[in-house]
């Protein structure tokens, strides 16, 4: 089994990468679905999150309000880390147990770990291959205020509460550049999969 993390900024596209990584065959393990399902009503991750932040990160049915929760973490740096160290610990667990289970069922595949935060948690060491999904910051204010409707102020400050991506560049193995034309990455995408399934410049793990 080859085993890739996947990493990017906002607005630079991995969403779009992994997409095509997984119609080309790829196994994708999804840790943002994996972090929407520990905090789940009833979970583990759940109630500290509850106990921590209290109520008011409820919806009416008693899940939790992703997009209140996101204004008070994307505004304070310190209940930001706290949440990270409350959902990290369970993501990484359910992502351990689920490339046991792709090892005995498709030995033989390229699993993708599609992570926001490969390498802010660094989930990156110990990967032989960490492919980073880049555009420059401008692109990425100007996607982020178009996919979103924001101020530029407002999609800079996100944009800026992040790793910047030429410091997520520095750590990665692979670069794929979408900064142009969905064709052109889409190409790029399709040419590292072709060379990762033959095993070129990469680790078998």
């Amino acid at each position: 089994m080859l085993v890739i993390g996947l990493t990017g900024g906002i607005a630079t596209g991995k969403s779009t990468v992994s997409a095509m990584l997984k119609k080309a065959g790829a196994v994708i393990i999804d840790a943002d679905t994996i972090a929407r399902a520990a905090v789940k009503k009833g979970l583990p991750a759940y109630r500290e999150i509850v106990a921590q932040f209290g109520t008011a990160v409820l919806l009416p049915d008693g899940e939790i309000d992703r997009n209140v929760l996101g204004d008070i973490i994307f505004n304070d740096p310190q209940k930001k880390q706290l949440l990270n160290s409350i959902v990290h610990p369970q993501v990484s667990r359910e992502i351990k147990r689920l490339l046991k289970q792709i090892e005995k069922t498709h030995p033989n595949s390229v699993t993708i770990l599609d992570i926001p935060l490969l390498i802010e948690a660094d989930m990156h060491k110990g990967l032989s291959v960490v492919m980073v999904v880049y555009a420059p910051q401008h692109l990425q204010v100007s996607r982020l205020m178009q996919r979103d409707h924001i101020s530029e102020a407002s999609a800079l400050a996100r944009v800026r509460s992040q790793m910047p991506i030429e410091e997520k560049k520095k750590q990665a193995t692979i670069i794929i550049d979408n900064s142009g034309t969905i064709e052109n990455t889409r190409k790029q995408t399709l040419e590292i999969f072709k060379r990762l399934k033959t095993g070129k410049d990469i680790i078998r793990l």
